[in-house]
């Protein structure tokens, strides 16, 4: 069976809330036994519940009241609370604080990843000083640390992560902590799952560094007689592995930075979709709000579909709805419909019977409809006044040829769209033109500071590219010189900004990430990933970060995780990929955050800022 992640996800949260009791399934996915009770959780375990459970869902597995932990709250008596927390110490000293003040009669917490030893001390010399520890009914690890938006795509909410990588003052133990943390998150994603996987990466940067770790992790893990892996259990899948590919974001710059023209990343993108959660204008003024998630036929249908053929589905689903409510009024005797005399009483009752039957399906689907024209018709309005549609194709174009013409590049600048939409066009065309004449950056940077634009990540985008330019052309003996004295300056970032187009697309629009994905997935040789690295966590220790003799391919399933930031237009790549091969693979993917292509830029800039980059790309960085 296919890796389904939300599914996996889903079933472990439904246990929880059944206070880690065995679900029934036949029983509608519920404990065998009906018992209320109370849901605590903090800020972030609210965001891994939001896209999965809905509040109906809750009512369902007996929760009656939910709270953030930080808020103050009322003692319920008589009624068990579930807690669902990071383990932080704030939440502990929290809970100890609950339970001293007595607000439920029965505690049963569980933490979204393990609880480290201190932090349990922590909790039981609390609980036994303000004689509370008898409150406790259970303490689990969920191992749950992480976001899941579709069945095949989770984020670990990891904020501004490319920014700290990469920023030129971090330190060792910053970097650690921040490698530490996507560790912890892909463990959990691995132990939700009950897989481990054979892990390839390429060399140096922090893809490299994550992949080191995690296999220690889960070398470490599987040593414990009662782990958590079970697949000896599930023939299945210990008989066929996936591969974990994990890259860092700057293996391909150009796909985070990019304007797409297909409909779920154009959502993502220009009204900020988060958490599956859209609010937009509705037609009467005021904000409408809706969710766009599995439970939506027509978002899982086309969102991989351009914006104009979304257009022209909607409208489709229109009529044929409008034909469906047109048959059933006939056949019921409605407009148009002969009138009901009461000869055929079987017949005419039938008839209401289906039409009645058929009256909520009708319902779901106009709100369906509704929704999606809604959606589209605010989609328009900013494509029409930013030309959405136009940056979406030159910058494709741009990737494609390797460059634009002068003229057309600065109609684009001078035209219109946001400043963001300008300064990604521009940094667009700096990393997919192979050499750009000195005058022609200039110009570019001119047209930018008159649209009174920030330059400080297209200056941060140039430096980068100039220095790779370096040391592609640096002799092998001072190659190293400047690579030791570039990472010092610049961080993890040197190791990749690539000036050449063809690792950035391919002639059929294929991103590198997929075509890389679908070769490590073939497991064959192949130059571009005969230099990747493996970590195989249940093969010996000696081989451990070897290069490609040691393959294990093909694979029938891959988890693809970026480090630094993922988006919808690479989750949709890798999906086409999935369903185009013969037969079908599947394939997960995750990012330590989703960002819009405005948001990503966003952190360039800040990075630009602390080189020196101020606004007008000169001079050096205030002091902080």
């Amino acid at each position: 069976m296919a890796l389904n992640l939300r599914q996996k996800q889903t079933e472990c949260i439904i246990r929880m809330l059944n206070l880690n009791q065995a679900v029934n399934p036949s029983g509608g996915g519920t404990a065998n036994e009906e018992v209320y009770k109370i849901l605590i959780f903090d800020r972030f375990c609210q965001s891994v519940l939001s896209p999965l459970i809905h509040v109906k869902d809750l009512r369902k597995h007996g929760v009656t009241l939910y709270f953030l932990i930080e808020k103050d709250r009322k003692p319920v008596q008589d009624v068990p609370a579930v807690y669902f927390v990071r383990p932080t110490p704030s939440n502990i000293q929290r809970i100890i604080l609950d339970a001293s003040n007595s607000l439920y009669d029965s505690f049963h917490l569980n933490f979204s990843s393990s609880i480290p030893r201190p932090f349990l001390e922590d909790l039981a010399s609390g609980m036994l000083s303000s004689d509370s520890i008898q409150r406790v009914a259970k303490l689990h690890d969920q191992y749950l640390e992480f976001i899941t938006l579709e069945d095949g795509l989770f984020s670990l909410a990891n904020k501004d992560c490319y920014l700290q990588l990469n920023d030129p003052s971090a330190g060792d133990r910053e970097i650690e902590n921040i490698i530490d943390s996507v560790v912890s998150g892909l463990f959990c994603v691995l132990a939700t799952l009950a897989v481990v996987p054979v892990i390839r990466c390429p060399r140096g940067g922090p893809a490299e560094m994550v992949a080191s770790l995690l296999d220690q992790r889960l070398r470490d893990h599987l040593l414990a007689k009662n782990n958590l892996f079970t697949e000896g259990g599930n023939f299945s899948s210990s008989f066929q592995r996936p591969v974990l590919c994990l890259f860092d974001r700057n293996f391909e710059l150009s796909v985070a930075i990019q304007h797409d023209f297909r409909y779920k990343p154009l959502v993502h993108d220009v009204l900020g979709l988060r958490l599956n959660r859209l609010s937009v204008p509705g037609e009467k003024g005021g904000m409408k709000s809706y969710e766009l998630d599995w439970a939506d036929p027509f978002w899982e249908a086309n969102g991989a579909l351009e914006f104009p053929e979304v257009a022209v589905e909607i409208e489709t689903q229109l009529n044929k709805y409008k034909k469906d409510v047109e048959d059933v009024n006939k056949r019921t005797g409605g407009s148009g419909g002969a009138e009901f005399d009461g000869t055929d009483l079987i017949g005419n009752t039938k008839h209401l019977m289906n039409a009645v039957n058929s009256l909520p399906e009708l319902t779901e689907r106009k709100q369906v409809i509704d929704k999606h024209t809604n959606i589209a018709t605010v989609l328009l309005g900013e494509i029409k006044e930013r030309s959405l549609d136009s940056y979406a194709k030159k910058e494709s174009d741009m990737m494609i040829r390797g460059g634009i013409d002068r003229s057309e590049l600065m109609g684009v600048l001078n035209g219109k769209g946001s400043k963001l939409d300008k300064l990604r066009f521009a940094i667009m065309y700096l990393i997919s033109t192979e050499t750009i004449p000195p005058n022609e950056v200039e110009m570019v940077e001119t047209a930018l500071r008159e649209s009174e634009v920030d330059t400080s990540a297209f200056q941060y985008v140039k430096k980068i590219k100039s220095l790779n330019i370096s040391l592609a052309s640096a002799n092998s003996a001072s190659r190293s010189n400047i690579v030791d004295w570039a990472e010092k300056l610049y961080g993890q970032s040197i190791s990749a900004v690539t000036a050449g187009v063809k690792n950035l697309l391919s002639s059929d629009h294929q991103l590198a990430v997929s075509r890389t994905v679908e070769a490590l997935m073939e497991g064959k040789p192949n130059p571009e990933i005969d230099s990747y690295l493996v970590f195989d966590p249940r093969a010996p220790k000696s081989t451990a970060g070897s290069s490609s003799n040691h393959l294990k391919g093909p694979f029938k399933e891959a988890i693809v995780f970026m480090v630094g930031g993922g988006n919808y237009v690479e989750y949709g790549s890798l999906q086409e990929l999935a369903q185009r091969q013969q037969p079908a693979k599947h394939i997960i993917y995750g990012t330590t955050e989703i960002l819009t292509g405005d948001e990503f830029v966003e952190q360039l800039a800040q990075l630009g800022k602390k080189m020196g980059f101020g606004s007008g790309g000169t001079g050096p960085a205030a002091p902080v």
